[in-house]
């Protein structure tokens, strides 16, 4: 069986910027909300000063992860900011003294089992770093006896984006190593990097470092959007088809970004934390496309007027053009899985008006799960969320091919994830239903 996609444009303009620093911003604002699950809790102040890698919010949960401060300077406020999903979101406001004074108590965590390795990359602050934002210490705590694959994602196939790219060209011995740490607390039988072959140096490279890894291999793999969808290249990789409601785990099967693999390999070397994103910048609205380093909760304004700009952007993008979200402000800031910032002209920027389907299948034809978008939009439309069901909306994956490959131009994927919405809502209605109903019977027999 061969999973389905598109020939998305790649227009990788900065694969060959390697990163350059951008000067330290007088102000950060650092959210809460960096990674699926629970927000950080705050442990600084107004007045406090903090310096880099000291810790300023814990974790808020199990699923949740620490915050670190990527500048040293004076806490100014805790205020609040409307994130990219529409939500409200705590923040700290840290106004930076421009000397980057490291905390004295970065230090090389210590490491023996697989217990405290999952502890350190926990305290790392780390999440899913190719933009999921999953945290990575919930996705490594599970039976080392269950992992028959590990899989590391460098395919990074989405357009414009090369941040993943130059960790593989500038950094590849730390993702080597990361990969040996995995091994040494894993008993997987291999450890595989997938990457898309319109990236021949980061195969290169990949395999000269990985040479004398037992187990290790590289996989070229076709530069097919979306390629690095974890289902997907679990599937490309292994052959392994993970059922809907289930996770890799349950295949056997643990991915990770390449770049969130090389943060975890610095922390556990020299205790640095994640504190800095390389983020692409790029764009039709971008006057100097390049990858810059960035201290997380760096204003993306900061970051547009280094770069520079052709003209006034009328659509700025966390991520890339098929699965980034619209940034509601320029005052919004960089997140730990922020790896790109696209800024479009007007001629980009505006949507193009849908017209009626024509019921061409093309929707089908490009889905990698083989779904039916048209049909989930007649359903989403006429609210009926047993057909939704029925329908397999639960396994969209929100890459966007359906909409892409749309002649008539409909909001297929944003229908979509409204239908998701649709069907969980009312999946819970019908649970909460059931156990009243189950309740009520229960007190029926005990009178």
């Amino acid at each position: 069986m061969k999973l389905h996609g598109i020939h998305a444009p790649h227009r990788k303009n900065t694969v060959d910027s390697a990163p350059t620093r951008l000067p330290v911003p007088p102000m950060i604002t650092v959210p809460m909300s960096m990674n699926i699950g629970a927000p950080a809790k705050p442990v600084v102040k107004p007045g406090d000063e903090v310096k880099v890698g000291q810790m300023i919010a814990e974790a808020g949960g199990f699923m949740s992860a620490p915050i670190y401060s990527g500048v040293s300077g004076k806490v100014k406020r805790l205020d609040e900011i409307v994130s990219a999903n529409g939500r409200f979101d705590t923040i700290i406001v840290i106004e930076t003294d421009g000397q980057q004074t490291v905390w004295e108590g970065v230090k090389p965590p210590e490491v023996t089992d697989k217990d405290s390795f999952v502890e350190a990359v926990r305290q790392c602050g780390c999440v899913g770093l190719g933009g999921a934002g999953f945290p990575t210490s919930v996705k490594l705590n599970v039976d080392p006896d269950r992992v028959h694959n590990i899989i590391i994602n460098g395919a990074e196939c989405e357009p414009y984006i090369t941040s993943d790219t130059r960790t593989m060209i500038d950094n590849a011995e730390d993702v080597i190593y990361g990969a040996q740490l995995l091994q040494k607390y894993y008993t997987a039988d291999k450890i595989v990097i997938g990457i898309e072959d319109n990236k021949p140096q980061c195969v290169k490279i990949m395999q000269d470092a990985g040479k004398g890894v037992p187990g290790f291999e590289v996989a070229a793999l076709p530069a097919l959007y979306p390629q690095g969808g974890e289902k997907v290249l679990i599937y490309n990789t292994t052959g392994e088809i993970v059922p809907e409601g289930k996770l890799p785990i349950d295949v056997g099967a643990i991915v990770i970004n390449c770049t969130t693999l090389a943060v975890i390999a610095k922390y556990i070397k020299t205790g640095m934390p994640l504190v800095e994103k390389v983020v692409t910048v790029d764009g039709s609205a971008v006057a100097n496309p390049q990858n810059v380093v960035v201290p997380v909760g760096t204003p993306i304004k900061n970051v547009l007027d280094f770069v520079g700009l052709k003209c006034e952007p009328k659509k700025v993008l966390y991520g890339g053009p098929m699965m980034g979200t619209s940034v509601p402000s320029l005052e919004n800031p960089i997140m730990k899985n922020t790896n790109a910032i696209l800024a479009f002209d007007e001629k980009e920027a505006v949507d193009p008006a849908p017209s009626a389907c024509i019921r061409c299948g093309r929707c089908v034809n490009h889905c990698p799960f083989n779904l039916m978008p048209a049909e989930i939009e007649r359903a989403y439309t006429n609210n009926e969320p047993e057909t939704l069901k029925s329908l397999k909306v639960n396994l969209c994956m929100e890459c966007g091919c359906c909409s892409f490959s749309c002649p008539a131009r409909r909001p297929l994927v944003q229908v979509n994830k409204l239908a998701k919405a649709m069907l969980n809502k009312y999946n819970a209605e019908q649970k909460a239903a059931a156990e009243k109903k189950a309740a009520k019977a229960k007190e029926k027999e005990a009178v």
